[in-house]
């Protein structure tokens, strides 16, 4: 209860929709008070009804089917209206707790550093699949908190509305043990409570294991679904690598995972179903069973018969809540436990942006500089210690170096987006990155040229032109097309497209990381050049990671990246050299 009321307090206590949230939940709880005077009042008409079956008065009989009708439409109207406001109220919250979770996964790339920290050598790692936990663990969390909650307090408040009249109509019970003469009032309240308290206790020992298993087939099926989206995000890859069998093989033994957990929580609730089908069973006829002597000696009548039985009802199926609702609990209870750990992981790797000191140049001539520069991998092994590096505007600098050297995590600390890394570093503001597998979302061609950017702030010119730049005139009429650009696009394409944003947002300052090596040597001759030109124009410099010797052609500098004894304090050091 503590984790749900910690995930549930941000939006009633401290969010902008606080107040309404508040209101619409105060309305839901006066309804259920409604509710349960209507049920009160059900339970009176009980008795005058078949007070007058027993006695045969028609006119009584007539008029209480009147009263009925009454009570009957106000039951209806109640259950619609707070049927109503607790969706509305669920859709909000949910609405809300989505758009915060997913602003705060985004911001300061902790989407990223989640993932980074999966190859940590401390802590738990990530949480698995936080799509899930964003898009279904949250719809389910909502729902079953306002679903369970309010059914509880609807348990309580049926309680202490019953409990007083099963008190006043179960009479006292007497009977002589060892001697002694003892005398039970309200007699059918301890009975209830007695057979609930067991009811609990027996459904709690069967119950539990499926809080584990709930928590287990959640992630089961979201690593199923995951690996169904890999396969399909890289289809032309594993057809080439005649990789269809090996991933029929995976999708079968993640999908085989899903079903052995399945089969497990079948098994649990097929115990739990039983005992409580029986439970309610048996308290239909319970209260008749207890009340029958009282009737047939004539100390009660029929009505008040029927009274007992119904009040028994309430206050054992409020007593009971905890049995009836048992599996769904274990499903709450998972659900919780996923949405704490990935809050607790947010937390934890939100502010983690390493210890990077980042400034930007000011002036009139920015300069890339960066000192006493660690750089470590995510189990903690130091590629790079103590280096320092400069580059000043006009420099066109290639960093080289052997496969696993630490050149792309080189260029994540300058982005500042690596958290294992610790220094000072002065990058300037007017720079763009560009990685070896650009990314290319769906949609409008014009708006993957333009990303991160709206399309918008681009005339169509611009755009066709920046195509054209970057040898892909067969796309300048397509701008309008919405496609699945990255299966569309070959990996040559998709660098260029890349080649192409930074022909159009024209920035200062380049890093391109193995940038053109799906090109042939003259496309990749002819847009090295084109960008050079680029970012010379701009008063900038380009920092290029290339294998090619041909890319040197391009590049006044050289920096590389050699191995270390084993004695050294890091796997490589950073050297300097003329191109």
């Amino acid at each position: 209860m503590r984790r749900i009321a910690a995930l549930a307090a941000p939006y009633f206590s401290r969010s902008e929709e606080r107040w309404m949230a508040r209101a619409m939940l105060v309305v839901v709880v006066a309804l259920n008070l409604a509710l349960v005077y209507v049920l009160v009042l059900g339970n009176q008409w009980y008795g005058r009804f078949y007070d007058a079956l027993q006695n045969k008065d028609a006119a009584i009989f007539w008029k209480e089917i009147g009263v009925f009708g009454w009570i009957a439409f106000f039951n209806i109207a109640i259950q619609v209206l707070k049927f109503y406001i607790t969706q509305l109220l669920q859709l909000r919250w949910r609405t809300w707790m989505t758009r915060n979770y997913l602003s705060r996964w985004m911001a300061h790339n902790t989407f990223y550093r989640l993932e980074l920290a999966r190859y940590a050598q401390t802590g738990d790692g990530p949480p698995d699949n936080p799509d899930q936990r964003i898009q279904e663990d949250m719809q389910m969390f909502t729902d079953y908190t306002m679903t369970l909650s309010m059914g509880l307090l609807n348990a309580v408040l049926t309680l202490v509305s019953f409990i007083g009249v099963l008190w006043g109509l179960s009479g006292t019970i007497s009977f002589n043990l060892g001697g002694h003469d003892y005398n039970i009032a309200g007699s059918m309240v301890w009975i209830a409570l007695v057979y609930c308290i067991i009811g609990t206790v027996i459904t709690h020992y069967i119950g539990r294991p499926l809080i584990g298993l709930n928590f287990r087939q959640q992630r089961f099926e979201a690593d199923f679904r995951h690996h169904l989206v890999r396969v399909r995000e890289y289809s032309e890859a594993i057809a080439l690598d005649r990789g269809a069998s090996v991933e029929h093989a995976q999708l079968n033994k993640r999908f085989g995972a899903v079903l052995g957990n399945y089969l497990q929580l079948i098994k649990q609730q097929k115990n739990l179903v039983g005992f409580t089908s029986f439970f309610g069973q048996a308290s239909v006829i319970f209260a008749f069973i207890v009340q029958a002597p009282r009737f047939f000696s004539g100390a009660i009548q029929l009505g008040q018969l029927m009274q007992v039985n119904s009040a028994f009802g309430r206050v054992q199926d409020a007593l009971s809540w905890f049995v009836d609702n048992y599996d769904r609990v274990a499903i709450w209870r998972a659900t919780a436990d996923r949405l704490t750990s990935f809050e607790a992981a947010m937390q934890a790797h939100a502010s983690d942006a390493g210890d990077v000191a980042r400034t930007e140049p000011t002036g009139a001539a920015p300069a890339l500089r960066a000192d006493e520069l660690s750089i470590a991998l995510p189990d903690g092994t130091p590629l790079l210690a103590n280096a320092s590096l400069s580059v000043q505007p006009g420099d066109t600098v290639l960093l080289q170096g052997p496969s696993g050297s630490g050149k792309s995590t080189l260029f994540r600390t300058l982005a500042g987006i690596w958290p294992f890394a610790r220094g000072r570093a002065q990058v300037p503001p007017n720079a763009m990155f560009i990685p070896q597998r650009p990314y290319v979302p769906d949609g409008r061609l014009r708006d993957a040229l333009a990303y991160p950017e709206p399309a918008s702030a681009y005339a169509d010119e611009a755009l066709r032109q920046a195509l054209k730049d970057a040898l892909l005139p067969q796309l300048e009429s397509r701008l309008d097309d919405s496609d699945a650009w990255s299966q569309k696009l070959s990996g040559g394409e998709q660098q260029r497209l890349a080649i192409a944003r930074v022909l159009l947002k024209k920035p200062a300052w380049l890093f391109a990381d193995e940038a053109t090596s799906a090109l042939d040597a003259e496309a990749e001759r002819t847009l090295y050049q084109r960008l050079a030109a680029q970012v010379q124009s701009a008063g900038g410099a380009m920092v290029s990671i290339a294998h090619r010797a041909a890319v040197g052609e391009h590049h006044g500098k050289r920096w590389k990246l050699e191995p270390e004894p084993p004695t050294a304090p890091a796997r490589f050091r950073l050297s300097a050299a003329e191109a």
